[in-house]
């Protein structure tokens, strides 16, 4: 059986998080076993991992050259591995290919999170196999260890459910999994089953790629697989869609909807594309003194590609809701449903400090990490925050309930584009100081002239504010276009340590 992943986006950590993959240079076969067992657990829901055997480790990545194994023991190292799976309880054979890495011949060990969890296997290889403990193993990080009892009641605890994304499906059939559809997904990702997937059946196929489950008399597909190699996912998942609503004015004068059906991937690229080219818009802007222009965009693509990817991650699909996007003239908002889990507090939401100890839905997150459709393990927010400070915007704000029934992302527009605003329409929800846009216009002046340069934070806090408002954004707006006042870095005017002053005569 073949890997569902290209060697090459595998070894080059291109598509998975170096905690997923084990290197060893050879054979230990009871440091394997350890390996592969913990692998199976997965005890966060990562999707399970690699070992790849004739590679040493180098900070986390290939050592080059490869050593690679001496290709007359693969055979032998093949027949050994399964006979110390067989030691593992629950029985779990994990998938092995062959193949050749940098001229030097390797051994790839795929182990998915096994659906019988949890499993454990002899502490110490002995040829007594009754005189040897065994033990639950887990993976920390990228470190391989025993689970302790703690972790250990953790484990059965997950046992008790699986993910939803990886369970069979009873209300469809294998047929509802399209072969043209999972031969294009094994092209994009330049998988050697590409090759043999026109000549295999169905049923082999969706094997392979763990796209179902049952015996061979009830084999029924799993959900990831409807949602991502099926036309219409949404027959199977109401709502399984994204809503883009442009919302010009707040009477729904002018308003556009866009609904974005289909496989998952597809559904995502396409929303995305209809973004960047009717809603994203750059501006540019002449600054005195300086031979080139600003350029900004009302929003930066990147940032909304981020958190619209983390949305389809994220969402539950046993929930009947779509994905929603809607765009103001002050913010775009992304919601999904439900919220994070509590393992994020309130305060990491608001510190926009989001790192979650479960994964709600591993195989959509492989299929989508593999297409490159989204990053590694608890990146979107980071990358997003960057977007947002290179593109000279106000950070994203993150929303949800105390219940945590939903989540937002909010990304508020460049303040290049807010013209004539009232000043009590805040971008975060918080207390509000009310007041006519003159008298922000008075005080932003009267600020500037006594304090000298200040940043958009700074402004807000001075002014009295518990957040950047609207109306505070286009008193600056004003101030600038006007030749009032100017950005004290002319040449870095999306720089986030940026600030205004009064503009010298």
């Amino acid at each position: 059986m073949a890997l569902p992943i290209n060697i090459m986006d595998l070894l080059e950590r291109r598509v998975v998080e170096g905690a997923r993959i084990e290197y060893k240079k050879d054979w230990n076969p009871e440091r394997v076993l350890h390996t592969i067992c913990a692998f199976a657990n997965d005890i966060d829901n990562w999707g399970g991992g690699y070992v790849v055997l004739g590679i040493d480790e180098e900070n986390g990545r290939p050592k080059i050259p490869v050593s690679g194994l001496n290709v007359d023991s693969i055979d032998r190292t093949c027949k050994e591995l399964v006979r110390i799976c067989n030691l593992i309880e629950p029985r779990y054979i994990p998938v092995v290919e062959h193949a050749v890495y940098r001229d030097a011949d390797i051994l790839v060990i795929w182990v998915p999170g096994g659906d019988a969890r949890p499993y454990k296997c002899p502490a110490k290889l002995v040829a007594d196999r009754t005189k040897s403990e065994k033990a639950h193993y887990i993976r920390k990080a990228s470190a391989t260890m025993r689970a302790n009892p703690s972790e250990e009641k953790e484990l059965f605890q997950l046992s008790e459910t699986l993910p939803f994304d990886d369970r069979a499906n009873n209300n469809a059939v294998l047929q509802d999994l399209k072969p043209n559809l999972i031969s294009d997904y094994l092209y994009g990702i330049e998988s050697e089953l590409f090759e043999t997937s026109v000549d295999v059946s169905l049923t082999d196929l969706a094997y392979n790629l763990r796209l179902a489950r049952g015996p061979p008399e009830c084999v029924r597909p799993v959900n990831a697989g409807l949602m991502f190699f099926n036309d219409r996912p949404d027959n199977f998942f109401r709502y399984a869609r994204i809503e883009v609503v442009d919302k010009p004015d707040p009477t729904g004068t002018g308003m556009t909807e866009k609904v974005f059906a289909g496989p998952l991937d597809r559904q995502l690229k396409d929303s995305l594309n209809y973004i960047k080219n009717y809603i994203i818009t750059e501006k540019v802007v002449k600054i005195q003194g300086r031979p080139e222009a600003a350029r900004f965009f009302n929003y930066p693509y990147s940032a909304v590609e981020e958190a619209l990817s983390n949305a389809v991650y994220h969402k539950s699909y046993q929930i009947p809701e779509p994905i929603t996007v809607t765009i103001t003239p002050e913010m775009m908002e992304i919601t999904s449903i439900p919220g994070p889990d509590r393992s994020i507090s309130a305060d990491d939401i608001k510190k926009r400090r989001m790192v979650s100890k479960f994964n709600r839905n591993r195989r959509i997150g492989d299929f989508l990490k593999e297409l490159k459709l989204v990053e590694g393990r608890n990146t979107g927010v980071p990358l997003m925050v960057r977007a947002m400070q290179a593109n000279g915007s106000e950070l994203p704000v993150f929303d949800t309930d105390e219940d945590r029934t939903y989540f937002t992302a909010i990304l508020p527009v460049h303040a290049g584009f807010i013209k004539n605003h009232d000043a009590d329409g805040p971008l975060e929800n918080k207390k509000r100081v009310r007041r006519t846009a003159e008298e922000v216009d008075r005080l932003l002046s009267d600020l500037l002239k006594k304090e000298g340069s200040l940043s958009m934070r700074e402004i807000s806090q001075k002014m009295g504010y518990s957040a950047t408002t609207k109306g505070l954004i286009g008193a600056v707006g004003r101030m600038i276009d006007g030749g009032k006042a100017e950005y004290l870095y002319p040449d870095r005017v999306n720089s986030p340590n940026q600030k205004i002053r009064l503009r010298r005569e």
